[in-house]
């Protein structure tokens, strides 16, 4: 497997690096913004480049059922369908088969399901979800895991971790090496410190190009996410990149990156901005508010999006209020910009190794808003 990748700063557990891919190089730690669909929701592509993301996100599942993997691929890829010439990773699709899907089966064999969209059969394997992701011409490929739900017994948890561990090792079998292209494998067990220790060290010996920490932020709450990555993140290779999940809110960054974390992704940054709600250095902030109303400063006077540059809080609580689509759009816009900035901030620590002094003044500043201790 080719995908190369170097740590280039450290300060305590965190490391700045590069990771190399087929289609550009990655700045880590690193932010990517989700496009599931093939599109980031309320953003174009060159908006989304603008923010500073270098990397995207899709999905296998909802790609597979529409427009289906087969006819992106006859269209020269997902690269080329949406727009989008940098790197992109795709998700296995076994978070949404476990939270969207109706009527599943489970067995050694993979998942059978029916579609959230229309009803119609499907089953997903880790041979065909490898090969869905490389009709996607994914740079970074996820091997196909079951996501233990929350909560759940350590009985429960053993068993879904060790079906994820031998799905892992048939999806390595199933990747096709290419330069430039990269297999994470996905370290489960829930909640429960052993299991999660034995998935490390499955992952381990069968060896990937990366490591993804799955089945968090699905409701354990930040100081329980924060106790498994204190146990999961130092055993990971050093070598190798190392992907939290499905997380999550800008303090959730920072404590993983505290810890090791490499990559990150989540739906707030654009789920929120299409709901009023915006980041910044000051803590949350929801333009729907009617203290908003006649406010003439932008969201954050030290942002340079173009919704902080070109806009009131007054402007943006209209758009909002009257359900306007440049609302979303906006905002989005600003929360993407906010924690693309927010990861080149953290980069910069820890090149600069004044990290420790980097988070005090952030929790300092977040406590304005809503956060609790990294």
């Amino acid at each position: 497997m080719t995908l190369c990748f170097s740590v280039t700063s450290i300060d305590g557990a965190a490391r700045c690096g590069e990771l190399k891919t087929a289609h550009g190089m990655i700045n880590t730690p690193a932010f990517m913004p989700v496009g599931t669909a093939a599109t980031v929701k309320a953003m174009l592509p060159g908006s989304v480049k603008a923010t500073g993301a270098e990397i995207i996100l899709g999905n296998t599942y909802h790609l597979m059922l529409r427009p289906g993997s087969k006819q992106i691929e006859e269209l020269g890829g997902l690269h080329k369908f949406m727009g989008w010439s940098g790197p992109i990773l795709t998700d296995s699709g076994g978070y949404q088969v476990m939270s969207l899907a109706t009527l599943r089966k489970i067995d050694e064999n993979g998942v059978t399901f029916r579609s959230h969209i229309d009803g119609s059969y499907h089953k997903l394997t880790p041979e065909n979800s490898i090969e869905i992701q490389r009709s996607l011409d994914s740079d970074i490929t996820m091997a196909f895991d079951e996501c233990t739900p929350y909560p759940v017994t350590e009985k429960i948890a053993e068993e879904s971790m060790l079906l994820s561990m031998r799905w892992a090792e048939r999806s390595k079998k199933a990747f096709e090496t290419k330069n430039g292209y990269g297999l994470f494998g996905i370290v489960q067990g829930s909640t429960f410190d052993r299991l999660r220790i034995n998935s490390v060290k499955a992952l381990s010996e069968i060896g990937f190009d990366g490591y993804a920490i799955g089945g968090l932020a699905v409701g354990e709450g930040h100081q329980e996410m924060v106790r498994i990555l204190d146990i999961v993140t130092p055993m990971l290779p050093e070598k190798h990149p190392r992907y939290l999940m499905g997380v999550g809110k800008p303090k959730d960054l920072v404590a993983g990156v505290l810890r090791g974390v490499d990559m990150f992704d989540c739906v707030i940054p654009t789920r929120s901005g299409r709901t009023g709600q915006a980041f910044t250095r000051n803590g949350q902030v929801n333009i729907r508010n009617a203290r908003h109303a006649a406010d003439p400063r932008p969201i954050d006077e030290f942002c340079e999006c173009p919704s902080c540059k070109d806009f009131s809080r007054a402007y943006l609580h209209h758009l909002v209020k009257s359900g306007e689509i440049l609302g979303a759009m906006l905002l989005t816009w600003h929360n993407l910009h906010y924690y693309q900035e927010l990861m080149s901030d953290l980069r910069k620590a820890i090149s600069l190794k004044n990290l420790s002094q980097f988070v005090e003044s952030f929790t300092e500043k977040q406590t304005k808003g809503d956060i609790s201790p990294l």
